[in-house]
Formats: C-alpha cells, structure tokens, sequence
C-alpha cells in the first residue's frame, strides 16, 4: 500500500504525518480520512483551489492533470511545477510526498 508523506504545515500538521493509502483514492480523501483538515470548499468537485497540494515526491505516478484541473490550479496561491488540486490527484501505487502551502486564496475558512 503506497504512503503519503504530508510534510509540516504549522496550523493543519505541525508535525508532519506518514499515512498509508489505497491506490485510487484522492489525495484529499487520505489526508482527511487521517484527520488532516485540507480545505476543500467546493466538496471535491474541482471548483476551487483551497485543496491545493504541491507534490514533492511522486508526481510521475500521477495522471496527467485535466484541463479543468490546470485551469484551476491557475488561481492558486503559490503555484509551482508540481502543484496539483488534491481533490483530483489519485494515489497509484507509489509513495508520495506532499506539502500543504500556508495560504488559500479562500479568506475566511469554516473550521476557525
């Protein structure tokens, strides 16, 4: 079963966390079902970019992102080359290594 390493992020994973996950699940879908509160205020649909994901380790075993994802992940605050919506990246079958940026372009979140 592949691992998802989610590196630091002060507020969501002070200390990092490992996490092992089914190849076909959602980045997002992991890192919530281990307690790890990404964004995600369009529910998944790939509407937004508060799930935003820069993936560190593991992106060649990603599909491709849609065109809908890249037209998204253009609005993303802090974009880089392998920025990717976590909500639309499946997990195949090797590990990856994920960071969560400090900002969302979502000003006001539910959860605070």
């Amino acid at each position: 079963m592949p691992k998802i390493v989610v590196l630091p992020h002060a507020e969501l994973c002070p200390e990092g966390a490992t996490l092992e996950a089914e190849s076909g699940i959602s980045i997002c879908d992991a890192v919530l079902a281990a307690g790890i509160n990404i964004e995600h205020a369009c529910e998944k649909a790939c509407a937004c970019t508060t799930c935003h994901v820069i993936v560190r380790e593991g992106i060649e075993s990603l599909e491709d992102a849609t065109d809908d994802e890249e037209d998204m992940l253009d609005k993303a605050w802090g974009l880089e080359p392998d920025s990717r919506l976590s909500c639309q990246a499946k997990v195949d079958d090797q590990d990856l290594t994920i960071e969560i940026p400090k900002y969302t372009i979502n000003m006001v979140s539910e959860t605070h």
